[in-house]
């Protein structure tokens, strides 16, 4: 596998079929697709997807306009209607996450899938099939990339996976050879890019980044299909992918881990408008709320127990962390998540505002909290993402709580009825009607009867 993990991988996605895909995986897939369809009709609303829209009517792009733009009226053609789908389903930071590879795949997966598989009429058979093959690529090349490697040359493995995985996705909708998909592969391994710049000063271009792979995924794969070529071995060589994104990759990890196992089953869902690595800490901090109602007054020290590997993306450098000045930093702030944490007792969208950040009551309190890390928490990193947090109270009383899945995780997931009331809440600002969000489930929950992928 290690000497030929481009060709394996290609293979296994470009051969990939219907019929191989059991009942589970089939509605898992529904099951992310529905909540894919929540974030990004929701985040179609948020003026980084505006200002994607409006780039997109500037450029005149040609009469070829097939596919759904989600949340707007207009269509586009399929690799930039991907590109803006892509923006709008990232910019809530409530979008899948796995735990191995520390990466969202939804967003560089089902933007490419949706897109293109309108604009070409595929049926349902192919849908599923690309959308496995995507999942796939991302999520092995992910847990391969090692993403705290990744983090500390700074790029986002999101994007630079995330690449690949659009273009394996696209690859397997457009029926390519597995000798075509390695040279998509092998093409988008030089269009990946993604950097964490957007840590310091809170700029959209994380937002982007699902939406310029998804782009970039789509004409690799196009590129491919003209028989333009690329590397044949972009991940294993020694100027390739692994090479340019990480110090300590293990190109191994690519190799599937079970036979019979896909990696979308352990994909979790993000019930909270912030980064994952947040989510842990923030239920522990709802269990000691719900067990033992502190006062905020009376806090005198909360301390979040954070995973080493995402220090650097929530807690460090902790003096910065408390005192995010926009709605970005915000999401990558542990001391502002614990903070509104306790003083809301919710983690959405509504407290992830600039009216929160600029309240004097959470900035005081942002003061108070304290991030560590330890050997406990880290000792079963990346699969498990353990947490834990305290809260001292003035009189000299200490709460504790840990948590070893977060809410959302596949050991701990949500029900699909609070999957449908989740994308009702989420939905409802964009389609007011509940009858055509209804229709939106019932289409989802019934795709396999679909003739051809529509919206």
């Amino acid at each position: 596998m290690t000497n030929h993990a481009t060709a394996d991988l290609a293979r296994f996605c470009a051969q990939l079929q219907y019929e191989d895909l059991p009942g589970t995986v089939r509605e898992r897939v529904r099951y992310l697709l529905l909540d894919h369809l929540a974030v990004t009709l929701r985040g179609s609303t948020l003026p980084s997807s505006l200002a994607g829209y409006q780039m997109l009517e500037s450029m005149a792009i040609g009469s070829a306009r097939s596919a759904t733009i989600f949340g707007r009226l207009e269509l586009a053609e399929a690799a930039w209607a991907s590109l803006v789908n892509g923006i709008a389903s990232h910019g809530l930071e409530m979008d899948d996450v796995e735990n191995r590879s520390s990466l969202h795949p939804g967003v560089v997966v089902f933007p490419a899938v949706l897109a293109l598989a309108e604009q070409i009429g595929s049926p349902p058979a192919d849908f599923y099939s690309a959308v496995i093959a995507g999942y796939e690529a991302t999520l092995r090349v992910g847990a391969a990339l090692n993403s705290a490697s990744s983090y500390e040359r700074g790029f986002h493995p999101t994007a630079v996976c995330g690449t690949l995985g659009a273009a394996a996705a696209s690859a397997r909708l457009l029926r390519l050879s597995p000798e075509q998909t390695n040279m998509a592969l092998g093409i988008a391994g030089s269009m990946a890019a993604g950097s964490m710049a957007y840590l310091h000063d809170g700029a959209w271009t994380k937002r982007l980044h699902p939406g310029w792979a998804c782009h970039a995924g789509i004409m690799a794969a196009r590129f491919a299909a003209a028989d333009f070529i690329g590397p044949a071995s972009i991940l294993e060589s020694p100027y390739g992918f692994f090479h340019a994104y990480s110090s300590a990759g293990d190109i191994s990890q690519i190799a599937r881990q079970e036979e019979d196992e896909f990696a979308i089953m352990q994909v979790s869902i993000k019930p909270y408008a912030c980064c994952r690595y947040m989510h842990g800490p923030i239920d522990c901090l709802f269990e000691i709320i719900h067990n033992y109602h502190p006062n905020p007054e009376h806090i005198e020290l909360v301390r979040c127990g954070v995973l080493t590997g995402g220090r650097g993306l929530i807690a460090d450098p902790i003096d910065l962390k408390r005192q995010p000045k926009n709605v970005v930093e915000s999401q990558f702030s542990m001391p502002f998540g614990a903070a509104i944490a306790l003083l809301t007792g919710t983690a959405g969208m509504s407290v992830f505002t600039n009216e929160w950040i600029n309240n004097a009551t959470v900035k005081e309190l942002m003061q108070r909290v304290e991030c560590y890390s330890s050997t406990e928490l880290d000792e079963y990193y990346p699969e498990e993402w353990r947490a834990s947090a305290s809260v001292r109270m003035t009189d000299g009383r200490e709460f504790s709580a840990s948590v070893r899945h977060a809410l959302g995780d596949p050991h701990n997931p949500l029900s699909w009825e609070q999957l449908e009331a989740r994308f009702h809440d989420l939905v409802a600002p964009v389609i007011v009607e509940e009858r055509k969000r209804k229709e939106i489930i019932e289409r989802v929950k019934g795709l396999d009867n679909l003739e051809k992928i529509s919206w």
